[in-house]
């Protein structure tokens, strides 16, 4: 017995000492691990300390969803804390251990995604203009607390963060991944798992690849066999999938609770054998193709001098873009070897003005600039300098997705089982240094919308095999798009990604142990 309460009072005595650890924990907020890197950070040196009496204020007069935004937040930390906040929407005064939301246009500089962060030892305040900017001010806080509170199930604690305040706003209006559910189908609840590792590094727009050659991913009530039929299939023969309209509607509305928009692409005039398989009228020859469950590429076209063809696009284009508040529908355009080019630049052109008469914008791989685009058009760089600088000289904007820099789904090195190598090896710091800005002379920095990973499905078949090619080059892109490029240095940067190894642990995200970050660094 006595062998037994000694041993008992060591435990318990370790117990308080590491809780103590925590509770003393960093205070000096200047040395946090917040990926993307804030804008300006000042430490004051005290501890704010979240308590059972804590609760989530936000101010009277606040727009409806900042409501929202505050169960949001709740909802990331009762879990693991176990403390209950509520949502005090009455105008009740704040308290020592609240968190207060503040909607307020005074401050221009912060923009629609800005946010200030206010830490006392009493109080948390975070202000923005407009709820997008709360939101994004949200992640800050999650990542300020020690990686447990991420955990679905409750924790000892005590969850303290410094004090001080940030000042934090994207460089880019445009940060987002793409990810391809044409090769490989990945359900309604992949998506979403996705949408949420985007949402904790501030991404905010995230494109859907809903159609190739290998399967068609969307219903389209006016055309039900690219579902019928040409869902059926996927690269190695799977068994594919698509999406309910019901399903992608609740998919976008999921995204857009946090503040990310969802760019659907449709890709033709290439790229299209499921839809080819699927009605052969849309066939130079008028007949159906076979299914296809392959990898090549460029082989399929569109009969880009039919009516029906048009007839086609009109009514996907006018089905998806009713059903996604966005401004932007992605046309494909790539890779169409087998459309003679005078063919290509007929169909961008048509396919252009059935866009717009719906209401969006176009956006498209680079290949789309040797048409005449429209006002406004985007034009995604992803493997020709040339056809983006086509782009910016007829006026357009430019996306930058550099295969060779921001292709997720290329191999990290020669060992890598999954993935793709045929644009480049692309190790962690590789994916992080480079500038878009500064990347092709030709397109400056006002010509350039933002940043764009893509994540093609031709080697991934789970998405736990996709988060494996994701992570940790994700949080590299985000701080590329979020950042300004002066502020952003490798060596500093992995030492605060060394300390997102256990964060991703706890969301049980099977990422790339990279051997040029030293993963077992204590948290910061």
């Amino acid at each position: 017995m006595k062998k037994l309460f000694l041993a008992m009072a060591a435990l318990a005595t370790v117990l308080i000492s590491c809780q103590s650890d925590r509770s003393t924990g960093p205070t000096d907020l200047a040395k946090n691990s917040i990926i993307p890197k804030p804008v300006s950070v000042t430490s004051t040196g005290g501890t704010f300390m979240l308590t059972r009496k804590s609760d989530i204020i936000v101010m009277p007069g606040s727009p409806e969803e900042v409501a929202g935004i505050g169960h949001y937040l709740a909802g990331r930390l009762n879990p693991s804390t176990g403390l209950g906040l509520k949502v005090i929407t009455d105008g009740g005064k704040p308290g020592k251990g609240d968190i207060q939301l503040v909607i307020s246009e005074a401050d221009s500089t912060l923009g629609d995604e800005g946010y200030e962060l206010i830490i006392t030892g009493k109080l948390l305040t975070l202000t923005a203009a407009g709820p997008a900017g709360l939101f994004r001010g949200i992640q800050t806080i999650r990542q300020l607390f020690v990686p447990e509170i991420e955990s679905d199930t409750v924790q000892p604690g005590p969850w303290t963060i410094p004090t001080g305040t940030i000042r934090d706003w994207p460089e880019y209006g445009h940060r987002g991944e793409m990810l391809d559910v044409a090769r490989h189908f990945f359900s309604p609840e992949d998506v979403k798992r996705f949408i949420d590792h985007l949402a904790l590094y501030k991404m905010n727009v995230l494109h859907l690849h809903l159609s190739d050659d290998q399967g068609w991913r969307i219903e389209i009530k006016s055309w039900p066999n690219l579902t019928a039929h040409g869902s059926k299939t996927e690269v190695g023969g799977g068994e594919g999938g698509y999406f309910t309209q019901e399903e992608y509607s609740d998919i976008v509305k999921y995204a857009s609770e946090r503040y990310i928009t969802i760019i659907p692409e449709i890709d033709m005039p290439s790229h299209t054998n499921a839809a080819l398989s699927s009605y052969p009228e849309l066939n130079v020859n008028g007949k159906a193709t076979e299914p296809y469950t392959g990898t090549d590429v460029g082989f399929s076209t569109l009969d880009t001098r039919s009516e029906t063809t048009y007839k086609f696009v009109d009514d996907v284009v006018r089905e998806i873009a009713a059903l996604t508040p966005g401004q932007y529908f992605h046309i494909g355009g790539d890779e169409s070897h087998s459309t003679r080019i005078d063919d290509y630049i007929y169909f961008v052109n048509r396919v252009q003005d059935i866009v717009e008469s719906h209401g969006k914008s176009v956006t498209g791989w680079d290949e789309i600039a040797n048409a005449t685009l429209k006002p406004g058009a985007v034009v995604q760089y992803w493997a020709r300098a040339t056809n983006a600088i086509k782009g910016v000289n007829q006026g357009a904007k430019v996306l930058m997705s550099p295969c060779k820099y921001a292709y997720t789904d290329m191999k990290y090195d020669s060992t890598t089982v999954l993935g793709l190598s045929w644009a480049a090896y692309i190790e962690v710091d590789d994916a992080y240094n480079w500038d878009p800005a500064t990347l092709v002379p030709e397109i400056g920095r006002e010509k350039i919308v933002g940043v764009q990973a893509p994540l093609w499905a031709e080697t991934i078949s789970t998405f736990s095999e996709a988060e494996y090619l994701i992570f940790p080059r994700l949080q590299g892109y985000a701080e590329i798009g979020w950042t300004p490029s002066d502020m952003r240095s490798w060596d500093e940067y992995r030492v605060r990604l060394a300390a997102h190894g256990k964060r991703m642990e706890i969301l049980n995200i099977g990422f790339y142990r990279s051997p040029l970050i030293e993963w077992d660094q204590p948290d910061m």
